[in-house]
Parts: structure tokens; sequence; C-alpha cells
């Protein structure tokens, strides 16, 4: 296993968990170059707060995050939002506007919160409501995000609340976005209903209730909502996965600098895992669990075709800035999970999180922890300042808006470095080039981000396959027996 992310890390637990199906012992090692496990996801716990340096949930609508919890024992542990708060605010105008109720992501599901709504025009109302009756679109290989929007509801749709919501979900540009790679549901229903604002009104929930956001497939249930997330934070899973692995299976702080073939056809192992500073490791499979331009440079002298394929996803930085307050410090009244800020109003961040309103125990009594979003595909030049002028930028975009006085008594800025693969145009058929070359090398996979979804969801699922799909090269009879 190379990486200890979640998809590394959710590899590797699977291969422990299907060592039963293995006829004869089954070593399993986890290389990782960093200090520590986790990738993007660490939690800090500092004076009564939950500090999220990455992810702060997983949808719960996607299936592979929730049953790991479970196989994990840490059901009982998760947490949903609270539900007397599942609403967002867009900025617009300079001011914060909520967002109307029954918006499934970038489509109306209740024209009536529309109408009432202040961050739409009146042009733009009734444009939107074209939808009813607008004809399917073409067929066609793929459609950009902006594209599909703008078609199906007009510019102002897109400019206030698909843009925005996908900066801060995939921190890319709409316009280069490919859909049928990030929300193919949306394809899928135009074509099955012709408007999408009938079909994800019928796809709605029975007892939707008046601050209730779906998306698109709905929400996946009472109990914790479209989002949930361990009491303790993301790091308990991370923490849990690696108390699950044997001793001494992973190795932090090794650092690989290729996967070579064995070169000798008699040889115990299939392949040569190349690590800095040690002895290279034998391996009869390989899961690489790293962004695609690291995975690129480990297989180039494997595979120089793949190789070039990996590298041509790009990635988009993006970075954090967390500050808690006293509530009687912000005079706005925290009524909703947050906020998210459309380019067209010059305002230097993505979005900003209000934690300690999302989840239960993220601050102390009276207190409040906000989380803002910089970066992205678009705003990258924001990333150059160095933290503490991140941090004062920060908090100078936040003061206006929230109506904050006085200064915060905790402030933590993480920064994500070429971390988030961007899903241009022809995406899905890049993957599809990457897995056919990938499968032709037996006993290698591939998993993580950069593929089949960014979500820990599709990490998790990601890993788990690929996982599987070694094995099975390995051990052929094992997959019969799962």
């Amino acid at each position: 296993m190379i990486g200890g992310g979640i998809a590394g890390l959710a590899a590797a637990h699977r291969l422990v968990e299907l060592t039963s199906t293995v006829p004869y012992g089954l070593d399993v090692t986890l290389l990782e170059a960093a200090p520590r496990l986790g990738g993007s996801i660490a939690t800090e716990h500092r004076d009564g707060y939950v500090i999220e340096a990455g992810p702060d949930a997983f949808l719960t609508e996607k299936p592979w995050a929730v049953a790991l919890c479970e196989r994990l024992g840490l059901a009982d542990r998760l947490i949903g939002t609270r539900a007397d708060r599942r609403r967002t605010y867009v900025l617009h105008g300079g001011r914060l506007r909520r967002l109307p109720e029954g918006f499934a992501l970038m489509a109306p599901t209740r024209l009536g919160s529309v109408w009432r709504s202040d961050l739409f025009t009146w042009r733009g109302k009734a444009r939107m409501a074209l939808d009813l009756v607008l004809p399917r679109g073409p067929d066609r290989d793929d459609e950009s995000l902006a594209a599909f929007v703008t078609r199906r509801f007009g510019r102002e749709v897109l400019d206030r609340v698909a843009e925005p919501l996908v900066a801060g979900i995939y921190t890319a540009d709409a316009a280069t976005l490919s859909l049928r790679a990030t929300m193919p549901r949306l394809l899928d229903l135009e074509r099955r209903h012709r408007s999408l604002i009938l079909a994800l009104r019928r796809a709605r929930p029975a007892g939707d209730g008046a601050g209730r956001q779906a998306g698109p497939g709905g929400s996946s249930g009472p109990r914790w909502g479209l989002f949930a997330t361990p009491d303790a934070g993301m790091g308990l899973l991370i923490s849990a996965l690696a108390s699950r692995l044997p001793a001494g299976a992973m190795r932090l702080g090794a650092g690989v600098r290729a996967i070579v073939p064995s070169g000798n056809p008699g040889a115990p192992a299939r392949y040569r895992i190349v690590v800095d500073g040690g002895p290279a490791v034998p391996a009869d499979g390989v899961v690489v669990a790293a962004r695609a331009p690291e995975a690129a440079a480990l297989v180039e002298e494997l595979d120089p075709r793949l190789a070039d394929l990996l590298r041509s996803i790009p990635y988009a930085s993006s970075a954090t800035t967390t500050l808690a307050f006293d509530r009687r410090q912000i005079a706005h009244p925290l009524d909703a999970f947050g906020f998210v800020v459309p380019r067209a109003e010059h305002v230097p961040l993505l979005a900003c999180t209000f934690c300690s309103v999302k989840f239960a125990g993220r601050a102390p009594e009276g207190r409040v922890l906000l989380r803002a979003f910089a970066g992205g595909a678009l705003r990258h030049d924001d990333l150059a300042r160095d933290d503490d002028a991140l941090a004062a930028m920060t908090e100078a975009a936040l003061r206006p808006l929230l109506g904050i006085s006085g200064r915060p008594h905790l402030v933590r800025v993480h920064r994500h470095a070429g971390a988030m693969p961007q899903y241009l145009l022809g995406h899905g058929a890049r993957v599809a080039q990457i897995e056919a070359r990938a499968h032709a090398h037996a006993g290698l996979a591939l998993a993580g981000g950069a593929y089949r979804g960014i979500g820990i969801p599709d990490c998790i699922h990601s890993g788990e396959e690929a996982a599987e799909r070694v094995l099975g090269a390995i051990v052929p009879q094992s997959a019969a027996r799962r």
C-alpha cells in the first residue's frame, strides 16, 4: 500500500478484513512519506474546540463511509448536522442572503420559495422556470457544469448559486468542470424526465422539512441527514483504521521513489517498491493511493503511457482559516451552516462554515467556531500570502459580513497544496484509459480521489475496490469466497 490517506488506509483495512479468505499468510505493508497518517484529514482538540484541518464530514447517501464506520464499531459515535440549521447563505450585493429552501445544489424544487427570495431578479426567476418547458439537451460526450446550468436555468443561477457551491465543493472552475464526472445524476434526470425541477420534486423524500437541503438523490434518512461525522472529529476515523492494522504494518516517513518489475519471472514477488533510504520492498500486489502526479512518478518505469495519463489530471490548492470568538462578538444570527461566495463579489473567500452551528460539540458553550476557505482553481493567488497574512485577510473579509467586533481568541491556518483533483471536461474518458492501463499490470491498482469521486465515501470505496482487485490477482480463488 502506497499512501496513508483515507483511500490507502481503507485499502489496507480491507485487505486485513479479507485475510480469512487467503489459504496462507498475507503480509500488509503501508508506506507513507509523511510523518503521520490521514492525508488531508486531521483533527485538533484544543480548549474545548474540535478543529478540522480538512474534511469535516462525509455524505451519507453514498454508503461506503457509513458502512466502514459500522465495521469499525464507530456507528454509535456518528453525529449528524443540526436539523434546525440546515440552510445556506449566499453573498450577493455585499450582503448575506438566504438560499431559497428546496434548492438541490443548483436546481429549485420549491418555486414558491424562489419567488419570495431576494437572491434573484424577476428576470432570473422567470428564466429559471423555463426549465419546466425546455426540451432535453443534445446528446454529447461531455458538458461543463456551467454550460449545463446556464442551458437549464440561466446565468443568474450559475453565477449566484451553482458556481459558488461548486467552488466550495470542488475548488474548481465551473466552466471547465465535467458534469458527467461530477454530477452524472443530473444528466440522467434530464434524459429521463426532461425538466430537472419536476424530476427533483418527484425525488424529494416524503415529509421533506422546510429547512432541509436535500441533494439530487434526496437525504439518506432521519438519523444523520445528508452529512455525518464522528463526535470527536474526522481524525477518529483515521485512528480507528490505523488501530485495526497489524503491528508493524505502517511505515511512516517512507517515501517511495518507484515501482519496478521484479525483473525475474521466477522471483517470489512481481514488483519491487523502491523506498528512499532503505531496501526495496518486494510485493505481489501494490495499491497506489497517492495523488495522480506522484502516482505518475511511481509507475514511470513500469508504464510510461500510464504515467503520462496520470500527469494529465491537474490539481488545485486551497487553505482553511479557523477562527474562534465569543458569541457576543458576532451580530449575525448564525442560523445556517454557513455561506458561499460568488466570484463576482470580489471577496477573497470561497465559503465559510459555521462549525459550531453545523455540528454539536465543536465549541464550548457561549463560543463560536468559524472556518473560511480560500484558494481554488480560480483564486490561487490568494494563497501566496503567509499564514499570518492569510488569517488577517480572512478576518477582514468576515468582519463586515457577520458583524464581528473584537479579535478572535484562536486562529488556525491549514494549507492543502495541490490536494484537490480537477475533473475537467473529458475526465471520464481519461480515467477509463488510466484504469485500462493499470488493469494490464496484474496485481497493480490505483485508488484515491483523482478518479471517480473526491468525497470521503468515494475514496473509501476506491481503496476497498483496489484492495479486492489486487487480492484477486494474488489469490484468484479468494475472490470467489468473498
